[in-house]
C-alpha cells in the first residue's frame, strides 16, 4: 500500500500561476523567448511524463509529473485546470495510482471504456476559446500534433508556456552530469564510423541532408558510449546532428574524457563537441547555414521545441535509421546478450533456490530484503554493470500493483500464505536481461494454480509461435491471451517489448501489445524481444512469468520463430499438468532439459553458492508425466 501525497499547496501554486501565465514564441539557446502576445490565463496545464527525449527513465531532475500529483509510474499525464487535478494512466498502474493519489485528482484509467481521452475530455469540459498550455520542451512533436488539431477543431488551441512546475518546485534537483564510458569493440560489435556509414545512406535513400538524434539510446549506441545520467538506464543526456560532412555531439565536455575525445576524433572526420544546452542555438544555424536541398529529419519522439526549429517544409519527421539498427542485433550483440542470459539465469536460479530454503526454514523475508539479496547473487556475476529496473518485489496483494517495487512505506513480510512475484533484471557489459518468476512456497489454492497455469500456457504459445516476416506484434499479442479469455480472464499490459544490448531494458520500435503501434516496423530476425503475460487481482494476488526471446528465421520460407534466451525453472507445484496439452507438455520437458544443461553447466563450473542452486535446479526440471 502507498500513502497518498498531499498535493494541496502545491495545485494551489500552480493555478496562481496558470492565471498569469507567458505565452512564449520561438527559441534561443535552451531558453524559449516571450513573444509579444499579451498575458492571459491558462484554462488547463499538461504535465507529461516524458523529460526532452521521451525517456521512460526519468532523472529526479525532471520528475515534474510525480511532483504535482505523487503518483510516480512511468507512464502517466497529469492535466490541472483551475477546478480539476486529472491523472491518466494505463492498466499497469491503475492499482498503484488509486493508492497515491489524494483527494484533489481524479484518475482516468485509460483504456477503459466511456474514459474519454486526454483531448477528448478537454475538448467537452472546457469552455469555447479556452487556451491549453504545455512546456514544449516536454511534449513530443507527435503528441503536439495531435493535442494541438483536437483542439483546433473545438475552437481552442494549444500554446507553449514556461515550465509551471520548475518555478514552484522547491529543491528541484539539478541534472546529471556523470562521466561516460566508451563500450568496446568486443561488446559493441560494430565500429562508431561503420554505424554512420550505415545511417548516412539511409539519410540518402530518405533525402535527408539532416538528421537529428534525440534519443538517448540512439545516441549512446551510435557513439558506442555508456552513462549513467538516468536511474539505472546506461544512457548520458546528449544529442547529436549528422550530415553528410560532420557529426556534431551536444553532451557537456566535462563529460568526456580525453582519452574518449581522442578515440572518436580519430575514428570520425569532422567531429565536434558541445556543451548539452547548445543544440537550440546550433539547430538555428544548421537552418541558416546548411544548403536548403534536404529534409531534417526528426524522429516522432523529437520534443516539439526542437520541432519548431526546423521550417515546415523540411521537415521529415518518423523513425530515425538508428531505430531499427539498434533493435536488429549484430552477431557479437546476439552472443552477448545469450552470454548474460546465462549468468544471469543461473543468479536468479540460485536465489531462487535459497529464497525456497529461507521461506520453509522460517526465515523473516520481507519484499525489500528479499530484493536485496536477489541483488547479492546478480552482482557477482562476471560484467555486471548494475540493474536494470528497480527490482518488482510483490507478496500477496502487492503482486497484484503490476509494476510495484516495494519502499519502507509498503514493504510486506513473505509469507507461506501467499503468492510472491519477482521481476527483475540487469546489466552486464555485453546484455541486459528481464525475467519474471511467480512462486508459492506454502500450499496454493486450485483457483491459483489454474491462473498461473494458464499465464504459463499463454507463454508457451508465444514460444512456439511461427509468424510471418515482418508482423507486427500487434498481430501475434492475442495468442498470449487466448488461454486466459477461456475463463474470462485478461491482463492490463502489453505482452512483450523491446530489450537493448547494454541499453534499455523497455527497448522500441517493436513490442508486442493489444495497443498499436504505430512505430511498429514488423519483427525480423535477431530483435529480442520479452514474453510476460500474467493475471492480477487487486487485493489478493499477481502472477507474471517473463522469459526474453530472440525473433530467428523459421524453416518456412519467409516466417519467423521465436528463441527462447532465458532459462530459469518453473515452479512444479503452481502447474496444474491437467490444463497442459501434450504438445505444451513436451515444449516444457524440453525448456527444462535446457535450463539442465545450459543454466545447470553454468552453475557448476562456476558455483554461485553451496550448491543448493544446482540440486533445486535438478529437482524443478525433472519430466512432466501427466
Amino acid at each position: 500500500m502507498f500513502t497518498p501525497k498531499n498535493t494541496t499547496l502545491i495545485l494551489r501554486q500552480l493555478r496562481l500561476l496558470m492565471q498569469v501565465y507567458l505565452e512564449l514564441g520561438t527559441f534561443e539557446g535552451q531558453h524559449i523567448i516571450q513573444s509579444p502576445l499579451k498575458n492571459s490565463p491558462l484554462d488547463a496545464y499538461i504535465v507529461p511524463s516524458a523529460d526532452a527525449h521521451h525517456n521512460i527513465r526519468i532523472a529526479e531532475c525532471d520528475q515534474r509529473r510525480a511532483y504535482v500529483s505523487g503518483f510516480d509510474g512511468s507512464a502517466g499525464t497529469a492535466i490541472i485546470t483551475l477546478n480539476d487535478a486529472l491523472l491518466w494512466t494505463d492498466g499497469r498502474y491503475y492499482t498503484q495510482a488509486s493508492q497515491q493519489l489524494d483527494e484533489n485528482w481524479t484518475l482516468m484509467k485509460d483504456g477503459q471504456p466511456n474514459v474519454p481521452s486526454q483531448s477528448e475530455w478537454l475538448v467537452r469540459n472546457l469552455p469555447a476559446n479556452s487556451t491549453v498550455g504545455v512546456d514544449a520542451q516536454q511534449y513530443s512533436k507527435s503528441e503536439w500534433d495531435a493535442m494541438s488539431f483536437a483542439l483546433q477543431q473545438a475552437g481552442k488551441r494549444l500554446v507553449a508556456v514556461e515550465n509551471l512546475i520548475d518555478k514552484i518546485w522547491e529543491d528541484r534537483p539539478e541534472r546529471p552530469k556523470n562521466v561516460v564510458l566508451q563500450l568496446p569493440l568486443e561488446f559493441s560489435g560494430k565500429l562508431s564510423v561503420d554505424k554512420i556509414t550505415q545511417v548516412r545512406k539511409e539519410m540518402r535513400d530518405a533525402g535527408a541532408s539532416i538528421l537529428i538524434i534525440s534519443e538517448l539510446d540512439e545516441v549512446a549506441w551510435l557513439l558506442n558510449l555508456r552513462g549513467s545520467d538516468l536511474p539505472l538506464a546506461p544512457v548520458f543526456f546528449s544529442y547529436v546532428i549528422l550530415t553528410a560532412e560532420r557529426l556534431d555531439v551536444f553532451m557537456g565536455l566535462a563529460k568526456l574524457s580525453r582519452e574518449i575525445i581522442d578515440e572518436l576524433t580519430n575514428q570520425i572526420q569532422n567531429i565536434h563537441f558541445y556543451e548539452y544546452e547548445d543544440i537550440y542555438s546550433e539547430l538555428s544555424e544548421y537552418n541558416t547555414n546548411y544548403p536548403t536541398d534536404g529534409k531534417i529529419w526528426l524522429s516522432r519522439n523529437c520534443n516539439y521545441g526542437l520541432a519548431t526549429l526546423v521550417p515546415d517544409e523540411r521537415l521529415l519527421v518518423r523513425l530515425t535509421p538508428i531505430s531499427l539498427m539498434k533493435a536488429t542485433k549484430n552477431p557479437t550483440e546476439v552472443a552477448g546478450m545469450k552470454r548474460a542470459f546465462i549468468r544471469d539465469g543461473a543468479a536468479v536460479t540460485a536465489f531462487y533456490a535459497w529464497l525456497e530454503s529461507a521461506m520453509k526454514s522460517g526465515a523473516n523475508l520481507t519484499e525489500i530484503s528479499a530484493a536485496d539479496k536477489l541483488y547479492e547473487f546478480r552482482s557477482k556475476a562476471r560484467n555486471f554493470v548494475s540493474l536494470s529496473f528497480k527490482t518488482i518485489s510483490g507478496s500477496g496483494p502487492n503482486g497484484a500493483i503490476i509494476h510495484y517495487w516495494p519502499t519502507e512505506d509498503s514493504d510486506r513480510n513473505l509469507s507461506l500464505e501467499e503468492m510472491y512475484l519477482v521481476d527483475s533484471g540487469a546489466h552486464y557489459l555485453d546484455g541486459t536481461t528481464d525475467v519474471t518468476r511467480t512462486f508459492h512456497f506454502g500450499q496454493p489454492t486450485d483457483y491459483q494454480r489454474n491462473c498461473f497455469t494458464r499465464v504459463l500456457k499463454g507463454q508457451i504459445a508465444m514460444a512456439t509461435l511461427r509468424f510471418p516476416w515482418g508482423v507486427t506484434g500487434h498481430t501475434i499479442d492475442s495468442f498470449a491471451r487466448r488461454s486466459l479469455w477461456e475463463v474470462g480472464l485478461d491482463y492490463a499490459h502489453g505482452t512483450g517489448h523491446g530489450i537493448g544490448a547494454y541499453l534499455n531494458v523497455g527497448e522500441g520500435p517493436q513490442s508486442v501489445s493489444y495497443d498499436h503501434n504505430p512505430d511498429d516496423p514488423g519483427l525480423r530476425e535477431n530483435m529480442i524481444v520479452s514474453n510476460e503475460p500474467g493475471y492480477y487481482e487487486e487485493d489478493n494476488f499477481g502472477i507474471r512469468l517473463e522469459n526474453a526471446e530472440r525473433i530467428v528465421n523459421s524453416s518456412v520460407n519467409n516466417f519467423l520463430e521465436m528463441e527462447d534466451l532465458t532459462f530459469v525453472p518453473y515452479q512444479r507445484s503452481l502447474i496444474m499438468i491437467e490444463l497442459l496439452t501434450d504438445a505444451e507438455i513436451r515444449y516444457l520437458n524440453a525448456y527444462f532439459e535446457s535450463c539442465r544443461n545450459i543454466t545447470g553447466k553454468y552453475m557448476n563450473e562456476y558455483p554461485l553458492d553451496n550448491g543448493e542452486g544446482l540440486a533445486w535446479l535438478e529437482r524443478e526440471t525433472q519430466p512432466l508425466v501427466r
